[in-house]
């Protein structure tokens, strides 16, 4: 490994979550603040391919109410495309604030970093897509 890049941070990965989230009728895409690196440190031990990747503005300021810094620029990067968000960290101001002004349907599927992805956010993610595709 180059000594300008050093392994960003220790997470614990189940390589059984690739194959399933490859597996649902969505396209998978990184919006992590891993960036780029979640291609590098993340796919390869969940068994993905290179995935396309949300590349955050420079100033991570999210905005009053507590809403999430990602969530403006999540929402600009989907543009008029429906989206699914699974992260550990977006809340109820995420929430309200695109369903307020997001064009399109989108799922926030908050999950607890101790836990990860279970069964019923498969089965969450699945139902949701294939409505979102038959609407």
């Amino acid at each position: 490994m180059p000594a300008d890049r050093v392994r960003p941070l220790t997470v614990r990965l189940d390589p059984g979550i690739g194959p399933r989230l490859l597996g649902l009728p969505m396209e998978p895409v990184w919006a992590t603040t891993w960036e780029h690196d979640a291609n590098t440190w993340i796919g390869p031990r969940l068994g993905l391919p290179e995935l396309p990747v949300v590349e955050w503005p420079a100033a991570r300021a999210g905005g009053s109410g507590g809403l999430h810094w990602k969530t403006r620029a999540l929402s600009a990067w989907a543009g008029e495309r429906a989206f699914a968000w699974v992260d550990d960290e977006p809340g109820e101001a995420d929430r309200r604030w695109l369903e307020a002004r997001h064009p399109a349907p989108f799922l926030v599927v908050r999950v607890d970093p101790a836990r990860g992805l279970g069964e019923e956010d498969f089965a969450r993610l699945g139902a949701w897509a294939e409505r979102t595709a038959a609407a």
